[in-house]
């Protein structure tokens, strides 16, 4: 069987393609993956560090809203779409598994005029433009939440890494405070913007990290590479606070806190929920509202806290995070909330799926 997966542009759409490549080749180590990808996107770097190939097609921006731009669209497609089947016929693909971005929409129309059957996955409670059209094609179409609006969508849940989806965070909190140099009893905070940071949460954070360490509790803040770090001196008596760039093992930074403020990108939110780790979110202020309706089924469930960009202040944390942080009874409670609505298991059903649609597609 050869799959060629769709969804370059960010990790958002890259990771869990990679966890789907991943749990192919776990079942049989001689499935053939091919990523589509642009030269822009950040699967350059990600999908031949895990030992896919990567196919190269032009990238075509899809706006998010009908905008006169939106009429050129059509034109601009048909030289990425060429491409894509050239890519197709190539590899003798037996599926295409599409999971959003720049590369989507040019692989549904290659393998829908190629006659290879298609597998949708919607990561976003709100879908894109790319997989709103790619869910036209097939039956076969999966998504994140069970309050999303595509038609005849299945709740699967995102696809995660494996040392994401197996991970046992009390099993593993001695030795990933220790990775991090942290107090092994203290309450701790995990901070962080996303890959590249995030200015209001690292400038909320460096307000109140004193008030929050003189009340016990230490944080691991990841701070994003292109920021500077903040100078810190520990103090006798006081609680750590760990500031790094970057986080190249986030299920030990899972596994060491109890509770962590970051943004509610759809992979995030199902990265938290699956280990039980609650969460303050703050969705971000710009996009179509998505990252707050990630967000929302987990909040509602009991497992996080949601608070809107403008509103997160040292204030803010000081009177809502800071009583949840020194309540290990309220930090129990949130975590089985969050594991109840998280999924582990979602790239084997994903799996499954896309068995299915090769199957249906070889029926006479």
């Amino acid at each position: 069987m050869h799959v060629v997966l769709a969804g370059g542009g960010t990790a958002g759409h890259i990771e869990p393609a990679l966890a789907l490549a991943d749990a192919l080749r776990r079942r049989d180590p001689y499935t053939g993956v091919t990523a589509l990808g642009t030269s822009r996107g950040l699967e350059t770097r990600l999908v031949p560090e895990r030992g896919y190939e990567l196919a190269l097609i032009p990238a075509v921006p899809l706006p998010r809203r009908p905008t006169p731009e939106l009429i050129t669209v059509p034109s601009r497609l048909r030289g990425t779409v060429r491409e894509a089947q050239n890519v197709l016929e190539r590899t003798g693909a037996d599926v295409v598994v599409g999971f959003g971005g720049y590369v989507a929409l040019p692989a549904y129309l290659a393998a829908r005029r190629a006659g290879v059957p298609i597998v949708v996955h919607e990561a976003n409670a709100r879908p894109g433009l790319a997989n709103r059209i790619g869910s036209r094609f097939t039956d076969f179409v999966a998504v994140s939440t069970p309050d999303s609006k595509l038609h005849g969508a299945r709740y699967v849940g995102i696809p995660l890494r494996r040392s994401i989806a197996t991970l046992d965070r009390e099993a593993t909190r001695a030795e990933a405070r220790r990775y991090f140099d942290l107090d092994p009893a203290r309450p701790t905070l995990l901070v962080t913007g996303g890959s590249q940071g995030a200015r209001r949460l690292n400038e909320t954070v460096q307000a109140v990290a004193q008030r929050l360490q003189s009340a016990g509790v230490q944080i691991l803040h990841a701070v994003g590479p292109k920021n500077e770090l903040p100078q810190v001196q520990d103090a006798q008596g006081r609680a750590p606070y760990r500031p790094v760039p970057y986080l190249d093992r986030m299920d030990l930074a899972y596994a060491a806190a109890d509770l962590m403020l970051c943004r509610s990108g759809a992979m995030t939110v199902a990265e938290l929920a699956a280990v039980g780790l609650p969460a303050a979110f703050v969705p971000l202020p710009i996009g179509n509202g998505e990252q707050r309706l990630n967000a929302q089924p987990v909040v509602k469930a009991g497992g996080g806290l949601l608070v809107d960009d403008a509103e997160l202040t040292p204030e803010w944390v000081l009177s809502e995070l800071l009583p949840v942080l020194v309540d290990a009874s309220a930090l129990q409670r949130m975590s089985r909330a969050a594991a109840e609505f998280g999924r582990r298991d979602a790239d084997e059903l994903l799996v499954a799926m896309v068995d299915e649609a090769i199957a249906a597609a070889r029926r006479p």
